[in-house]
């Protein structure tokens, strides 16, 4: 293994609204670390939300022409060297000087021409790699292309191709009467990409691909079945044997409670004291009552259904009898916003509740904050509950996708490193969080929880490795 390409649209710390970002922004520094002499680049937009503070630092490289169907546009390429790994910004202000890096009318347009850009990048750079991973829909178009028009070309015929699957809920669904004009797809490819009637890029990209990958083992299982697959299970199971589950890491750098200046004591699991200075400054902030003994409950989310809110509204009250506190963070669906604006009101000193996003805070949260409530419908791999456990905030999850593969139940035997409920039920979700707050109050087996919880290890070390085992099988 010589080359890896990494394409996606989105990657931390330049532009990002999820997931993905987040395992664009570490997998690639990772797989680098493990192998120095590897040559590892990513390719994302050009967005117009990126700072400046970047732009600044971006090298311009070249520019070409992209052919797409009857268009001829234009595509900048800007780079910057960051962690051993270069990273390629593509340029057309039309398509991705937006106000979101998702959501206009002409997605498919814009994410059609990123997709035959970074195969056209290929040429013009003289960048071949062993290794294309495309990540999510967006670039589902460049491992279709790569296989069905480029490995006609000699120098594109032994790239090897990988695709994972973020979140199977989006896959990239059109109109059949795109196929030429926008997706600059042949006749011919119509049944690669055709599924229920439409244009589905992600089943595409399933059947193309040398190797698919999802974000844990148990979302790959997961997504065979037709509770979880979208609508997808067919093909999936039709192509299961070259399906993978690679659990995703966290940046063992960016979260760090030993060097974190984002929260107002550094900790670590040999020394707790900061934990508990971090609470008392948590309760200050957030207008929460000080006092040590009452445990903080924790949600960092987007608020959506999928997310667990319709169970956290239905035993809220219930939950709040309780010598309980509850911090939350986030924006969402309406519904579940204006609930908890109301709640606050109603229970002043024990809940704090708070309507935004923002990284820095979150932390604060984290490391304040001792029981983190992650109770989702489904979650693909799931990276709360893991920079959670690395600030020493113990997780409360349901057994679905990489919740599962991630927390086991503390129990009887005290072996588990969190507490889990696996029906969809609130007063199952209750039942748990009240082990959870008896502990709580068990001091000393509380510490040596808390202590073993910061322990696991959750870097991507592990799941860099995979990859790399993954990338050397295909070659």
């Amino acid at each position: 293994m010589k080359k890896i390409l990494y394409a996606g649209a989105e990657v931390m710390p330049f532009a990002a609204t999820g997931g993905l970002g987040d395992v664009l922004g570490s997998l690639p520094a990772a797989v680098k670390r493990k192998n120095p002499d590897c040559d590892v680049r990513v390719v994302m937009p050009l967005y117009g939300q990126i700072k400046a503070e970047w732009r600044d630092k971006m090298t311009f490289v070249k520019y070409l022409m992209v052919p797409l169907a009857w268009r001829s546009l234009y595509c900048g390429i800007f780079s910057i060297e960051k962690d051993g790994v270069t990273f390629y910004f593509l340029d057309n202000e039309y398509y991705f000087k937006r106000n979101a890096l998702y959501g206009s009318y002409d997605d498919a347009e814009r994410f059609a021409f990123f997709s035959v850009a970074i195969l056209e990048m290929m040429r013009v750079l003289n960048f071949y790699p062993d290794v294309l991973h495309a990540n999510d829909w967006q670039t589902a178009l460049t491992v279709i292309k790569l296989k069905r028009a480029y490995a006609e070309r000699p120098d594109y015929k032994n790239i090897k191709a990988v695709y994972t699957i973020h979140n199977i809920e989006y896959q990239g669904v059109y109109s059949k009467e795109i196929l030429g004009d926008v997706f600059d797809l042949r006749g011919e490819d119509a049944n690669i990409v055709d599924y229920n009637g439409a244009l589905n890029l992600t089943k595409g990209a399933v059947v193309c691909a040398d190797y698919v990958t999802t974000v844990s083992p148990n979302y790959a299982k997961e997504i065979q079945t037709e509770t979880y697959s979208c609508g997808l299970h067919h093909i999936l199971r039709e192509y299961a044997y070259k399906i993978d589950g690679i659990v995703n890491g966290i940046d063992y750098d960016y979260y760090n409670p030993q060097e974190d200046p984002d929260i107002p004591n550094a900790f670590y699991w040999r020394a707790l004291s900061g934990k508990k200075k971090n609470k008392e400054a948590l309760q200050k902030q957030f207008g929460l009552d000080v006092n040590p003994d009452v445990p903080v409950i924790a949600m960092i989310s987007r608020m959506a259904s999928h997310k667990g809110f319709d169970l956290v509204l239905s035993i809220f009250d219930e939950l709040m009898q309780d010598d309980v506190q509850f911090i939350l963070l986030g924006t969402g669906e309406p519904q579940y916003e204006a609930f908890f604006a109301e709640s606050a009101k109603r229970y002043p000193g024990k809940a704090s509740i708070n309507l935004t996003y923002n990284r820095a805070l979150s932390k604060i949260i984290y490391a304040g904050s001792d029981i983190f409530l992650m109770p989702s419908k489904s979650e693909a791999c799931g990276l709360s509950q893991m920079i959670a456990s690395r600030y020493g905030s113990v997780p409360v999850v349901r057994e679905t996708g990489g919740l599962f593969d991630t927390i086991k139940p503390y129990g009887v035997d005290r072996s588990g490193n969190g507490f889990t409920f696996a029906s969809y039920n609130a007063h199952d979700m209750l039942h748990v969080i009240r082990e959870a707050e008896t502990l709580f109050r068990d001091k000393d087996n509380w510490k040596t929880l808390v202590k073993k919880v910061m322990r696991v290890d959750f870097s991507w070390d592990g799941s860099a490795d995979k990859y790399i085992a993954c990338y050397n099988k295909l070659l």
